[in-house]
């Protein structure tokens, strides 16, 4: 019967349980070395609610881990990365397998131990295929954003030795054996049969064989530990395997980009000025990139030329830390400061928030907090800033808003002159309120769509009420400049507001009011049931509340702002309003759903740009433009200014409107009865 001995030609095997032994302390020594460097942060509530993190990280395995699903949404990479993972997984279960049915005396033969020698002969092969792959894309095709280092080619090289040395060995097993015992079973180890007598070993005497076999068995398992030892004492990009499963367990399982309250009366210091300052998940995060690049290709700052990405900024932290973490070699005296020094100021302001980075990352890093972070010491500790951040700062503390210029003559309530709309000093007996925002209230091309929205409520028999003077911002502007002073006072004021009125239901028309509202306002104990005006719009369709009779006969294409996507995975909803718009048509851009490009306006841009490169917004309308779409529909105040101003600024030889999907439904139920 088909079966193998598993220790054969090969005597005092038990020293290769010492080398295992001396390998696995090296790693425990490495594990404990890192969980040193990441006490060096602060702490974090990351252990918390373990059962849902265990859940999640499950759940996470399977598709992300065991799947892929991240990395295969770029199919070379992605494929090169799986069949090494699988490849590798395989071979090391196969180890597993054979240890197992050797010491449990359980034998491994017949038809299942020819298909194992199979199996772990295509294994291996997809591991040098992979490899192959990770060459070719590293030494030869070369694209922008990986950065090849020794480490790389180290790592590959000894990656394809083990495997060639493993079959090499196999190979001479089977001229030994097999192939003159029982040839039928050699079949079943096909790659190992290139290495018999008749290719590379032809002609060796069988002695010969036994004592080469022996010498490579040895090699070959002194290469392995030896490898093993090698990713554990350098910093080699392959601690990956244990370090970024780590990280994906602990990642955030909360609101996206939602940065830490600052207890303001207890806080020695506001916001990252170093690396101590950064949590020990944010080191983590250091630790378990693999500088694949994958953040920076989707990065809007670094896809218009601005300093920014992501990419380098961690790895630059991760950088800083590393020196910090080892003073003999670099005394603090000689180091940089982390900002303006490790980290320039522009790479900091350049960050849109748009959450396109960690929507990218295969092992769940979080790059928006900390960019935050570092604003928060910018602004509250170094009070450094762009004069337009600071302009807008101070103009939401002495006029509630963060609009300058012209929108500053404009007041909140001029909008709802003769709609005979209440307020809710008037009347809070309503069922929801209409959180306008600065941007829709303030804008006159926002207040377009506020009109439009009041009708289309109005119309649909929705009992609601506004603020009117009375409302505020609702503090993202003041957030995302790091400003955390000034969105807590707005978000203390607000509750208490919202309170006094016995507000349970919102529905807004900015996703960044949204977000702040649902995601971010319940750890300063504001809990409101809160909707976008488009998640409304298409459960009133869907209850035929709204009658759309109009024909718009148009193409349309749909931007997804990134506060509403990434951010709140809100992509059906508009698309379910635009397609029971009669015939209008809907055609997506190349980067729609959780991969749209960024309009530019997020993270305080909306005030703020830096005047490097070319213009996000720019980048963005011309992939609107390459569908020959007539509309670009959004649901975003941010955008539709964004976008119009991008339109705006092109000789244009086809006619592109940017249209709030509100806009859009009050249009298709103009003729309505």
């Amino acid at each position: 019967m088909a079966h193998r001995e598993i220790f054969w030609n090969i005597s005092h095997e038990y020293i290769m349980y010492v080398l295992s032994f001396i390998a696995v302390v090296f790693v425990a020594y490495a594990i404990y070395r890192h969980y040193k460097m990441w006490r060096m942060g602060k702490g974090d509530e990351r252990s918390k609610n373990m059962g849902s993190r265990v859940w999640a990280f499950v759940k996470t395995g399977f598709a992300d881990g065991l799947g892929h699903r991240r990395f295969l949404r770029e199919p070379y990479p992605g494929i090169m990365h799986l069949l090494i993972f699988w490849g590798c997984v395989i071979l090391l279960l196969a180890a597993a397998v054979d240890a197992i049915t050797h010491y449990l005396v359980i034998p491994l033969e017949g038809s299942t131990y020819l298909w194992f020698s199979l199996v772990v002969d295509i294994a291996g092969i997809l591991v040098l295929i992979g490899v192959i792959l990770a060459i070719t894309r590293r030494y030869i095709q070369k694209p922008e954003r990986l950065n090849t280092f020794l480490d790389d080619g180290v790592i590959l090289s000894l990656i394809a030795i083990v495997i060639i040395t493993g079959y090499m060995i196999e190979g001479l097993r089977l001229a030994a054996t097999e192939v003159n015992t029982n040839p039928d079973w050699a079949l079943w180890s096909p790659v190992g049969l290139v290495f018999t007598k008749k290719t590379l070993f032809g002609g060796l005497s069988h002695d010969t064989i036994l004592t080469l076999h022996s010498v490579l068995w040895w090699f070959h398992a002194v290469l392995v530990n030896g490898t093993i030892i090698y990713v554990a004492l350098s910093y080699s990009k392959l601690q990956h395997i244990v370090i970024s499963p780590l990280n994906a367990f602990f990642r955030n399982l909360g609101p996206v980009g939602a940065p830490a309250p600052i207890d303001m009366e207890t806080a020695e210091v506001l916001g990252v000025g170093e690396i101590k300052d950064f949590t020990w998940k944010q080191l983590l995060d250091g630790d378990a990139c693999t500088n694949c690049g994958r953040c920076q290709d989707v990065c809007p700052a670094w896809a218009s030329g601005k300093p920014l990405s992501p990419r380098k900024l961690t790895q630059d932290i991760k950088t800083q830390w590393q020196k910090v973490a080892n003073p003999k070699s670099n005394p603090p005296e000689s180091l940089p400061p982390l900002i303006g020094g490790a980290i320039a100021e522009d790479e900091i302001w350049a960050c849109t928030t748009c959450a396109a980075c960690q929507q990218a990352c295969p092992v769940f890093i979080e790059h928006i907090v900390k960019i935050i972070d570092m604003r928060r010491n910018l602004t509250m500790m170094q009070s450094k800033m762009p004069e337009n951040i600071q302009l807008m700062l101070r103009n939401m503390q002495t006029r509630g808003h963060p609009w300058v210029g012209a929108q500053t003559l404009r007041l909140r309530g001029d909008w709802t002159s003769g709609l005979g709309l209440n307020t809710l000093a008037e009347d809070s007996n309503v069922d929801m309120l209409l959180w306008v925002g600065c941007t829709a209230a303030l804008s006159d091309r926002n207040v377009e769509v506020t009109l439009a929205l009041v009708r289309v409520l109005k119309a649909a028999g929705v009992s609601f009420g506004i603020l009117g003077e009375d409302e505020p911002c609702c503090g993202d502007p003041a957030r995302r400049a790091g400003y955390e002073i000034q969105f807590q006072t707005s978000v203390e004021q607000n509750i208490a507001l919202l309170q006094g009125y016995n507000v349970k239901n919102i529905v807004a028309t900015c996703p960044h009011c949204y977000n702040t509202f649902k995601n971010e306002y319940p750890k300063f104990g504001g809990s409101f049931n809160v909707v976008h005006h488009t998640q409304l719009i298409a459960d009133l369709l869907k209850q035929d509340k709204i009658k759309l009779t109009c024909d718009l006969r148009s193409l349309a294409t749909y931007h997804d702002p990134c506060y509403l996507g990434r951010y709140n995975s809100i992509y059906s909803e508009p698309r379910n309003i635009l397609h029971a718009i009669p015939q209008l048509k809907l055609k997506e851009m190349e980067r729609s759903h959780s991969k749209s490009f960024c309009c530019g306006g997020g993270g305080t841009h909306m005030w703020f740009e830096q005047q490097i490169g070319t213009k996000v917004n720019d980048i963005r309308t011309d992939e609107a433009l390459k569908t020959n779409a007539e509309i670009v529909a959004t649901a975003c105040p941010y955008c539709l200014l964004m976008l119009e101003e991008a339109i705006q600024g092109k000789d244009l030889q086809q006619p592109l409107k940017a249209k709030d999907i509100a806009e859009l439904v009050d249009q298709a139920m103009e003729k309505s009865a």
